[in-house]
């Protein structure tokens, strides 16, 4: 198994920054495509952002330009750096580890981000 525990949400005002960090255990990480997702009360689970074990990223439109999602192997840890935060990306960020070719897709318990004045 993988378990991933997120850290670094907090209160931050708009246009401020934010730096998220999930570290995992458990399994070899760098088999493993990596994601942020976001979930806000009432609302559906959301995707912000992957990486896969080669190190593409993809980035929904909403955040694109805004955050950056990185990893290090060696570290066993994936990273989402948020800037010009808007109250709409106030969520509980949540990590996400998928081994592709397995149906292996483990989940994080979330971090909560307050986007607010």
């Amino acid at each position: 198994q993988v378990q991933l525990v997120e850290s670094g949400g907090g209160l931050v005002q708009p246009g401020g920054s934010l730096g998220l960090s999930c570290a995992a255990s458990g399994s070899i990480f760098s088999m493993y495509v990596l994601g942020w997702y976001r979930q806000a009360p009432g609302k559906q689970r959301e995707l912000v952002a992957t990486i896969t074990n080669g190190g593409s990223t993809n980035y929904s439109d909403s955040v694109k330009g805004r955050f950056t999602i990185s990893r290090d192997n060696a570290k066993n840890t994936v990273y989402l750096r948020m800037n010009d935060l808007k109250p709409e990306d106030t969520a509980v960020y949540i990590c996400n580890a998928r081994r592709p070719r397995y149906t292996y897709n483990y989940w994080g318990q979330g971090t909560q981000v307050t986007v607010s004045s």
